[in-house]
C-alpha cells in the first residue's frame, strides 16, 4: 500500500511538471487591453508588458551616423568601379561605406564585401549583393513610401549588424507526397511559429509573397473555382494574416474593423499600409532577392535552393513600426534613389571580370 500512494505520488509529481510545462507557452496576466478604434466595434489591442520588453530589447536603433558632407568631388571621379553611389561626394560616399560596415558587418569590417588588395574589383560575392541590396534600398525610400513614409529604410533596419537578417526566410521542404497516396495536406498539421502554431499552411510566405496570388477569404463573385476563392485559399489567407498578427506584434483589429473585415471604408490607414507592404514586399522577392540565387553560394541558400527573402518580420520584428520608427535614412542621401538600373552582370554575376584599380568601389 505503501509503494502505491509513493506511486500516486510520483505521479500527481509529473502530472503537475506536466501541465507547468503546457502553460509555460501561455500569457498570464496581467494583460492590458488598449482601445484603438470607436467603442463598440470590438477593435482592442492586446498589450503584454514582458513581452513587449522583450520586443522592445531588439528594436533599439544604433548610435546615429554622420552621412558626411556634401562638399568636394564625387566618388565616380576619384573612386573605379563605383556603379551605385557615384553621384554622392567623397565625404557621403566614405560616411556611408562606413554606415554599412557598421549595420551590416561590424566584426568583418570592409573585407566582408571588398578584396583589401583590389578595392574595386568585383571578385567576391557579397560586394555584388550589397551592390544590389543598395539598389533595392534606394527603390524602397524613393518609389514605396506608401509603406515606409518619410521614415524610410536603411540596411540596419533588416541586418542589425548581421550579414545575412536573422529573420529572412527560404521556402520550406516541399511535402513528400509517396506517389500521391498519402494526398496533400496543404501545409496543414504541421505546426509553425510562422502561423502562430495553428493547423494552418504553414508557408504563407511563398503562397502570397512570391507571386500575386489573391488574398481572399469570401470570393467577390460567384463560385469560380479559382482556388483564391476556395476553402484552401482563406486557409492560407489565415495564415498570412497570422504571420502578419505575429510579425507587428498586433491583432487583427490593427488593420481591420470588426464590423466587417472585408470592407475598406470601415478599415483604419493601417489596412491600406499594410496593401502596399504586401505589394512591396511581392517586388522585392522577385526582381531582387531571388535573381540572387545566381550569385549566392550553396551555404546562403534554402533547402530548395531559394535565396533569403524577406517578408513582414525581417523589417518588423514584432513592432508597428520597425525599430519604433526611428528615422535613420535621411541623413544618407546615398540610400534616397532614384533607384540606378540593374547591370546586366547582377543575373551572371559569377563572370563579372575583377577591375584592374586598386581603389574603392560599390
Amino acid at each position: 500500500m505503501k509503494a502505491f500512494h509513493l506511486t500516486l505520488r510520483r505521479m500527481a509529481c509529473l502530472a503537475a511538471w506536466g501541465t507547468a510545462l503546457l502553460l509555460a507557452g501561455c500569457e498570464r496576466p496581467p494583460i492590458d487591453l488598449l482601445q484603438t478604434g470607436y467603442r463598440g466595434t470590438g477593435m482592442l489591442q492586446v498589450h503584454n508588458p514582458r513581452t513587449a520588453a522583450q520586443v522592445a530589447a531588439v528594436n533599439q536603433a544604433p548610435a546615429l551616423l554622420s552621412g558626411g558632407s556634401p562638399d568636394g568631388p564625387k566618388a565616380s571621379q576619384i573612386f573605379k568601379n563605383v556603379q551605385v553611389l557615384g553621384d554622392l561626394s567623397i565625404g557621403q560616399f566614405t560616411s556611408q561605406m562606413a554606415a554599412i560596415t557598421a549595420w551590416v558587418a561590424p566584426s568583418e569590417g570592409c573585407n566582408y564585401c571588398h578584396n583589401p588588395d583590389n578595392l574595386a574589383e568585383d571578385s567576391k560575392y557579397t560586394k555584388v549583393v550589397a551592390r544590389r541590396m543598395l539598389q533595392m534600398t534606394r527603390r524602397i525610400n524613393a518609389d514605396w513610401k506608401p509603406h515606409v513614409a518619410a521614415t524610410g529604410v536603411t540596411c540596419y533596419t533588416c541586418h542589425r549588424g548581421q550579414p545575412v537578417p536573422a529573420l529572412a526566410w527560404t521556402a520550406p521542404v516541399p511535402q513528400d507526397l509517396k506517389a500521391n497516396f498519402m494526398g496533400n495536406r496543404n501545409g496543414q498539421n504541421a505546426p509553425a511559429s510562422s502561423v502562430g502554431l495553428m493547423a494552418l499552411p504553414n508557408d504563407p510566405l511563398s503562397m502570397y509573397l512570391t507571386s500575386d496570388t489573391k488574398i481572399r477569404v469570401a470570393g467577390t463573385t460567384a463560385i469560380t473555382g479559382q482556388r483564391h476563392d476556395s476553402i484552401q485559399g482563406t486557409e492560407g489567407t489565415y495564415a498570412l494574416m497570422a504571420y502578419m498578427s505575429n510579425s507587428l506584434g498586433v491583432n487583427c483589429t490593427f488593420c481591420h474593423n470588426t464590423q466587417s473585415f472585408g470592407n475598406w471604408q470601415l478599415s483604419p490607414p493601417q489596412r491600406t499600409v499594410a496593401w502596399h507592404g504586401i505589394r512591396m514586399a511581392r517586388e522585392l522577392n522577385t526582381e531582387y532577392l531571388l535573381p540572387l540565387g545566381k550569385v549566392l553560394p550553396a551555404k546562403r541558400l534554402g533547402p530548395t535552393g531559394d535565396a533569403p527573402k524577406v517578408a513582414c518580420a525581417t523589417c518588423h520584428q514584432g513592432v508597428n513600426k520597425p525599430l519604433y520608427g526611428v528615422a535613420m535614412a535621411k541623413d544618407f542621401p546615398g540610400l534616397q534613389g532614384p533607384e540606378t538600373p540593374a547591370s546586366p552582370a547582377i543575373v551572371a554575376a559569377a563572370d563579372v571580370k575583377p577591375a584592374k584599380a586598386s581603389v574603392k568601389g560599390k
